[in-house]
C-alpha cells in the first residue's frame, strides 16, 4: 500500500455502510486496515445483489482491508482485541453507544491501552443526548433530519441511495484526519463522535436557519430548484434532461437557445424573483421546447450558450460514461477467487500522493493466518487451537 496515510494502522470493528465506508477510504489512501468480523462474516455478506455467490454490497465497502474473524464473546477475545488496540492508530466502530464499554473497551480502557489511539465512533444519534441509545438506520436519519420532508413532490420520499450512511462515513473520515493531525502535535488520541442525524442535519442548506429565525417551513418542489428558475427536469423526445438557467445572466442565453430571445424581455421573467413568482407559466414554455428536441439536440443548443445541463442518466448510462472512465471512477480489481470485479474508484484525486486500490475485498477470515501469525505473533499451533475452540 502507498498513499498519504501509509504507516497508519486502522482497526475496523464496524459493519454495514457508514463505518466500513469510513475505514475503506482510509485504506484507499494507504492506511493498513484490519477488519474484524464474527466467524462466518458480518450480516452484510448476506445482502443482495450477489456476484458469483458473493455480496456486491460487501465488496464496495471493504476493499483495501485485511479480514480476520473473531468471536467477541469468546474468553480469548478480550486479550486478542487488546493486542490489536495496542498496535493501532485508529479504531473505527459503529456500534450502539455503550456497546464497546459492555465488551470491556470503554474509552478509559482504550486510552489506558493506547493513549495515542483515535477512536472514531459513528452511530445513529451520537454518544450523547436523549436519543443516544436508540437504534437507527439510514432511512430513519433521512426521516428525522427533515431531508425526507424536502424530497419528492407528493408524499415524503427517500433518496435513491443510503445518503445518510455515506455522509456519516465521510464525516468520520474528516474527524479521523483532524484527530490524527492533533495527535501529530500533541501525541494524544481522542474520540471522534459522529452521528448520522447530525451529518444529515448539516446538509439541509438554508432550511434549519430559516425555520429557526423566520418560522419558514419549506415545501417539496420535486426536482425544481426552490431558489432560482427555470431549473428542473424536462422531457425530451428520447429521454430527460436537467437544465439550470435560473440566474439572471443565464436566462437570456436559454431564451436564445430556444429561439425565443424576446422572452428574456418579458417583465414576468425579468428577474429571479419575477421568474419564481411566475414559474408555473414559464416551465411549460421551456418544457415545450425541450419536448421538440432529442436529448442530444437540446444539449447541443444549451452547451453552445454555456448553460449547465445534463441528461438524466440511468446507472448503466453513467457506468459507461467516458467522463467516469477518464476520471477512473470505475476500476477493474482482480479478486483471487471471483476474477475481475468492477468497483467504484477513488473520488479524491491527490497530485503528489494519490490513493490506490491494491487489495480486493477480502473473503471471510481471509487474512487470519497472516494477521494472527505475522502481526500478533501467535504460533501455528495457537492459531489452530483458537480456530478449533471457535474463537476465530
Amino acid at each position: 500500500m502507498s498513499g498519504p496515510l501509509t504507516g497508519i494502522k486502522v482497526l475496523d470493528l464496524s459493519r454495514f455502510i457508514a463505518g466500513p465506508f469510513c475505514a475503506q477510504m482510509l485504506g484507499d489512501m494507504g492506511a493498513e486496515v484490519i477488519k474484524v468480523e464474527r466467524p462466518g462474516g458480518e450480516d452484510a455478506r448476506h445482502h443482495e445483489p450477489f456476484y458469483k455467490g458473493a455480496s456486491v454490497y460487501t465488496m464496495i465497502f471493504n476493499r483495501n482491508k485485511r479480514a480476520i474473524t473473531l468471536s467477541t464473546r469468546h474468553k480469548e477475545a478480550r486479550a486478542i482485541l487488546e493486542k490489536l488496540v495496542r498496535r493501532s492508530d485508529v479504531l473505527v466502530e459503529n456500534f450502539r453507544p455503550g456497546t464497546l464499554a459492555e465488551m470491556g473497551f470503554g474509552y478509559e480502557r482504550l486510552h489506558e491501552l493506547n493513549p495515542r489511539l483515535v477512536i472514531t465512533s459513528i452511530s445513529g444519534f451520537g454518544q450523547t443526548g436523549p436519543l443516544a441509545q436508540r437504534a437507527l438506520f439510514d432511512a430513519i436519519a433521512q426521516a428525522m433530519s427533515g431531508l425526507m420532508s424536502l424530497t419528492g413532490k407528493g408524499e415524503p420520499t427517500l433518496t435513491g441511495t443510503f445518503i445518510a450512511d455515506y455522509v456519516a462515513g465521510l464525516h468520520g473520515v474528516i474527524g479521523t484526519l483532524l484527530a490524527l493531525h492533533h495527535r501529530e502535535k500533541t501525541g494524544e488520541g481522542q474520540v471522534v463522535d459522529v452521528a448520522s442525524l447530525d451529518a444529515m442535519f448539516s446538509c439541509l442548506s438554508t432550511y434549519p436557519s430559516a425555520a429557526a429565525m423566520l418560522d419558514m417551513t419549506p415545501q417539496r418542489f420535486g426536482s425544481r430548484d426552490p431558489l432560482t428558475g427555470p431549473a428542473n427536469v424536462f422531457k425530451a423526445r428520447d429521454g430527460h434532461i436537467y437544465l439550470h438557467a435560473g440566474t439572471n445572466p443565464l436566462f437570456p442565453r436559454l431564451c436564445k437557445a430556444m429561439g425565443q430571445p424576446d422572452l428574456a424581455r418579458d417583465p414576468r421573467y425579468a428577474d429571479v424573483r419575477d421568474r419564481m413568482k411566475n414559474i408555473e407559466a414559464l416551465e411549460p414554455i421551456v418544457g415545450a421546447w425541450v419536448a421538440g428536441c432529442t436529448v442530444e439536440e437540446a444539449g447541443a443548443a444549451l452547451t453552445a450558450e454555456g448553460i449547465p445541463w445534463g441528461p438524466v442518466n440511468t446507472i448503466a448510462d453513467v457506468v459507461a460514461s467516458p467522463q467516469i472512465a477518464a476520471r477512473e471512477m470505475m476500476l477493474d480489481v482482480e479478486h483471487p477467487t471471483l476474477g475481475t470485479l468492477k468497483l467504484p474508484g477513488i473520488p479524491v484525486k491527490l497530485s503528489a500522493t494519490p490513493g490506490s486500490v491494491d487489495k480486493a475485498p477480502p473473503l471471510v477470515g481471509e487474512d487470519n493466518d497472516a494477521v494472527y501469525g505475522e502481526v500478533l505473533g501467535f504460533s501455528k499451533e495457537e492459531i489452530a487451537k483458537l480456530r478449533a475452540d471457535g474463537a476465530i
